[in-house]
């Protein structure tokens, strides 16, 4: 019995200051629509993708990819993406396209990832301009793609799909952001209930009178509204 009341009590804790936390979730959530709108700098991302293939020469060969070539492409898959992002290619790229940029900063722009089960490498780019962000992305596959034709003596990387200038950023999210911010916004309007309610050492019912002193009330005095003629309980 004694936890049920509390546990109305809690609620009506949280009723009486329903307004207040309904006010700061709401702010909260306002913060986040100004924050990624407007002080959020847009990065985009394009992805060119290649993919790992017989090393034989057109027209000569067995058709097809045979076991043993997938089996060694598999195994370079990881040496490729560290090849991809070396700094003898990221230089390379950044003398082809005039880049005003260092290795070390182009470096971290790029990321290279290979399809789950596949042999298939992408090759991602970010960067505040849309247009650049995919020039650079088809530059570093076809410097790449010439880069492991120098070291392994073989052509087994194709291009597969051009990297496409992107329309919208990939690092703003508005929904997500202000959802972000109303969850903050819950966890701040319960702590000012909590707190608020700590602070709180006024007393407003019997029972808190009986809490205080430890006696119990013995009477209680209606309060009455004598304006109408006639008392009635407010």
């Amino acid at each position: 019995m004694e936890e049920e009341i509390d546990l109305k009590n809690i609620l009506k804790m949280f009723w009486d200051r329903k307004l207040g936390i309904i006010a700061i979730i709401l702010i909260f959530a306002v913060i986040g629509a100004v924050y990624t709108t407007f002080f959020t700098n847009p990065i985009y991302t394009a992805t060119a993708t290649a993919i790992l293939t017989s090393n034989t020469e057109s027209g000569t060969g067995s058709e097809g990819v045979t076991t043993t070539e997938i089996t060694l492409n598999n195994s370079l898959l990881s040496t490729y993406r560290e090849i991809a992002k070396s700094e003898t290619v990221v230089n390379t790229v950044i003398s082809n396209l005039k880049l005003n940029i260092s290795t070390e900063v182009l470096k971290n722009q790029i990321s290279v990832t290979s399809a789950t089960n596949t042999q298939v490498i992408q090759i991602s780019v970010e960067n505040a301009d849309a247009n650049l962000a995919a020039k650079i992305a088809n530059e570093i596959r076809a410097v790449f793609t010439n880069r492991v034709a120098e070291i392994y003596d073989m052509e087994n990387i194709k291009p597969l799909d051009d990297a496409k200038i992107p329309t919208s950023p990939s690092n703003i999210n508005h929904k997500k952001d202000i959802i972000m911010f109303a969850a903050i916004g819950v966890v701040v309007a319960i702590a000012y209930v909590i707190i608020a309610n700590l602070l709180d050492n006024t007393v407003k019912t019997a029972k808190d009178i009986e809490n205080i002193t430890g006696l119990p009330v013995l009477a209680e005095i209606p309060l009455c509204d004598f304006t109408n003629g006639r008392g009635r309980r407010k």
